[in-house]
This record gives C-alpha cells, sequence and structure tokens, in this order.
C-alpha cells in the first residue's frame, strides 16, 4: 500500500513530462500505430500509451491492445 503512494504521483508526473513511466524516454520519439481508431505509442521498453490529444499520454489497456 505504501509502495502504491510513492510509485503512482511519480508515474504521473512522468506523463505529464511525456515521458515513459518504465525507462524514462521522451513518447515523442515513440513508433506509433493506430489501432481501433487509437494513436499507440511504443516504447522500446515494451510498454505501450495511448496518445489522447496533443501531447497526452495514458498506459494502453490490454483491451486496447492489437489482437
Amino acid at each position: 500500500m505504501i509502495f502504491k503512494k510513492f510509485i503512482e504521483p511519480l508515474q504521473f508526473w512522468l506523463l505529464s513530462q511525456r515521458r515513459c513511466v518504465g525507462c524514462g524516454k521522451d513518447l515523442k520519439d515513440a513508433p506509433r500505430k493506430t489501432v481501433k481508431g487509437k494513436t499507440l505509442a511504443y516504447c522500446s521498453c515494451k510498454r505501450v500509451y495511448v496518445v489522447e490529444g496533443e501531447g497526452s499520454y495514458r498506459r494502453a489497456l490490454v483491451n486496447e491492445l492489437a489482437s
């Protein structure tokens, strides 16, 4: 529980800076694909993000990924 209280704000801050929560790389350089009408950004550390609006990101859900 205490671990989550520490990690969650850190991940939120990284996403607000447009960086990957796993490796810290800039997500604007990540390759992108359009799947099911959503633009997905694929980081080199294998994490996938949904591009929402102009430069806003969130982690992709399993059902949003390509099958």
